[in-house]
């Protein structure tokens, strides 16, 4: 299906929209809807979105946005006493994956 931005956005949308509420109404989350949704419309289901590329910007987009909703919830006061698991999990995560990366290449 070749569509322009709005369209794609619109079918994307609608998608999520359906999706969510019957998830929830199995009790999964809305994550995982999410994730189906995805799986249905890329190009390995119906195709709806056949280059990944051109969704690549909102992806982006969304990202940048969860980061700014939790920087919103988290107080400097929390943060710093959150500081040593919040780092230290960070360089673990950081140095675990560079360690299975390297290994796989």
């Amino acid at each position: 299906m070749h569509s322009g931005g709005l369209e794609l956005a619109l079918v994307l949308m609608l998608a999520a929209i359906v999706a969510v509420p019957v998830f929830k109404r199995f009790g999964l989350g809305a994550v995982l809807a999410y994730l189906v949704a995805g799986v249905v419309l890329g190009p390995d289901g119906v195709g709806v979105v056949q280059d990944a590329e051109r969704i690549s910007g909102a992806a982006e987009i969304g990202v940048v946005m969860l980061l700014f909703v939790i920087g919103l919830e988290l107080s400097p006061a929390r943060l710093k006493v959150m500081r040593h698991s919040v780092f230290g999990a960070g360089a673990t995560q950081v140095v675990v994956t560079t360690l299975i990366l390297g290994g796989l290449l």
